[in-house]
């Protein structure tokens, strides 16, 4: 079988995996488009902590040293990733990524699409992320800032960024951060279209991601942990309604005000990389981390799996599953 994806969602697969029983490179395989060792968490903005602290941060297998109560950064992580890697044996197959995937014929085999080739094998976990691909407002194309406009994804420092105002898109977690971090040397606005509820840090692990509440199928987007607008604010950052339009240097937000930042960051989000799999038939759900293809697997991603499938700590229960499925299926 294939894994796709050597982040923390296809490591706890290979972790699952491993406790039934099954070897790496010999039962399983797993691989990954990046280079070799460079997964997503190096890209990530230097001062970046994660929301949850160390205790919920770390896959089962192997804690995260030093003390527990603190949030530990993305560069951490992505030691502590290739630490998990170590340990458990995994030889990675990197820079090769899957492009297809389906079942031919009238077997039990699925046909996995590669850049290097095709491969037959009787079970495949995607593991590419939930948090893959950039997501940008289709606004955005008629932004031209005399500064930056970058995603948050492209964001590493604040002397990246020109001095002068900032204008931040996205009031999420994200957001949040690079406002904070931001007003200590750029005049800061933050532009939300939902207004998040702020929670305690230490709530992050049971209330991560969306909700919909029991009577209502109204999705509740994830709340801010740790901070709010109103902490925000006392630093000198400006809330502002969504960002509806924009037109050369200037922007529109939803209550009919402009504004003409000199850069702009989008925090505007992610899509999932699952973009590779087949469209799935039908209306039923399957079960959890199930597809509707016999064999193909899928970990680390919400709609999949669940709430906070997509934290380190969430995505356990994601590879207990697939484990189980496939070591029972027929």
């Amino acid at each position: 079988m294939i894994i796709v994806g050597a982040g923390q969602a296809g490591l706890a697969v290979a972790a699952a995996l491993i406790s039934e029983g099954l070897r790496p490179q010999h039962e399983f395989v797993v691989m990954d488009a990046a280079a070799a060792g460079q997964r997503s968490w190096t890209s990530r903005w230097h001062s970046m902590e994660l929301l949850s602290d160390a205790r919920h941060s770390a896959l089962p297998p192997r804690q995260l040293l030093g003390d527990q109560r603190r949030q530990p950064r993305a560069d951490e992580m992505a030691d502590y990733l290739t630490f998990v890697e170590a340990g458990l044996g995994v030889e990675t197959v990197w820079n090769v990524r899957a492009t297809g995937v389906e079942h031919r014929g009238n077997g039990s085999t699925l046909l996995l699409s590669t850049t290097v080739g095709e491969v037959q094998t009787r079970n495949v976990v995607c593991a590419t992320g939930a948090h893959t691909h950039p997501r940008v407002p289709d606004w955005a194309d008629g932004l031209m800032a005399p500064g930056v406009v970058i995603h948050s994804s492209e964001y590493l420092y604040p002397k990246q960024i020109p001095t002068g105002d900032v204008l931040i898109v996205g009031g999420g977690n994200s957001g949040v951060q690079l406002a904070r971090e931001l007003s200590a040397s750029h005049t800061v606005t933050l532009s939300t279209r939902t207004p998040r509820q702020p929670r305690p840090a230490m709530s992050c692990p049971a209330m991560a991601g969306e909700s919909v509440p029991l009577f209502s199928r109204t999705r509740r987007p994830e709340p801010i942990f740790g901070d709010s607008y109103e902490h925000l604010r006392r630093r000198g950052v400006t809330i502002a309604p969504a960002v509806e339009a924009a037109n050369g240097a200037v922007v529109t937000f939803a209550d009919g005000t402009q504004a003409s930042p000199r850069s702009v960051i989008l925090a505007t989000g992610y899509d999932p990389g699952d973009r590779w799999l087949p469209q799935p038939n039908g209306s039923a759900r399957p079960r959890r981390t199930m597809t509707g293809l016999p064999g193909l697997f899928v970990a680390g991603m919400p709609r999949y799996g669940g709430r906070g499938s997509d934290t380190v700590a969430g995505v356990w229960k994601d590879a207990t599953t697939i484990a189980q499925h496939i070591i029972n299926r027929p």
